[in-house]
């Protein structure tokens, strides 16, 4: 950990900015593919992000604390966005048929949903440290099955402490980021795979996280 900074109020662009940078880096450090600097108002949040969690249901609604409903709602953090100014996004490529519900891959696609986690938890820190007190980010899919898999339920939802209260976290669609849509829309590479797709035919895997920071 670097020297923990000083909290202040008038915390100057140039120094913002390299935070900011410092973060992008660290993310490719620690596995990444890509990283981008972005503004927080260019997040895309919609409802009907959360509406695909019930319809089809997936396996994870109303299973953990961090999936819908039992999470920040979509409102709620568009709202919250409007008190920010930057955020980091990142993805993780990984293989198609990794991101396809397999029971032969469970391993290495748990193995990469936690590189995700980890991510965001050591970003979220770093920034806390720099003085980015109200920084928060999200993750890639449900964390009560990225790292509480083999429990029988979510301590959290039994009003006990979270197993993982640090790495733990929603994901970028459980409070409605439309993660395909922004991922797109830095030119990035991302393709659909459902429980049904055909590995072979999708060139590539992606799992992404963001920070939203200042």
């Amino acid at each position: 950990m670097s020297q923990i900074q000083k909290i202040c109020t008038d915390m100057n662009q140039s120094l913002l900015a390299e935070h900011l940078t410092s973060y992008e880096n660290k993310a490719l450090a620690m596995g990444a593919s890509q990283a981008a600097i972005i503004r927080a108002d260019s997040i895309p949040v919609d409802e009907r992000v959360t509406l695909k969690c019930q319809i089809p249901r997936c396996f994870g609604y109303g299973a953990g604390a961090h999936c819908p409903p039992n999470t920040l709602k979509p409102v709620e953090l568009r709202e919250h966005l409007k008190k920010y100014e930057w955020a980091v996004l990142f993805t993780v490529d990984v293989p198609s048929e990794v991101i396809v519900r397999n029971k032969a891959t469970i391993k290495e696609r748990v193995a990469a949903y936690q590189v995700v986690y980890k991510i965001v938890s050591s970003l979220e820190s770093m920034a806390f440290y720099d003085g980015h007190y109200f920084a928060f980010g999200f993750g890639a899919g449900s964390c009560r099955h990225t790292f509480c898999g083999l429990q029988e339920t979510c301590a959290a939802m039994e009003g006990k402490k979270c197993r993982f209260s640090l790495l733990a976290r929603p994901s970028m669609e459980a409070v409605g980021i439309n993660a395909f849509g922004l991922i797109a829309a830095q030119g990035w590479e991302i393709y659909p795979i459902g429980s049904g797709a055909d590995p072979n035919c999708v060139p590539k895997g992606i799992l992404a996280g963001i920070i939203i920071v200042q």
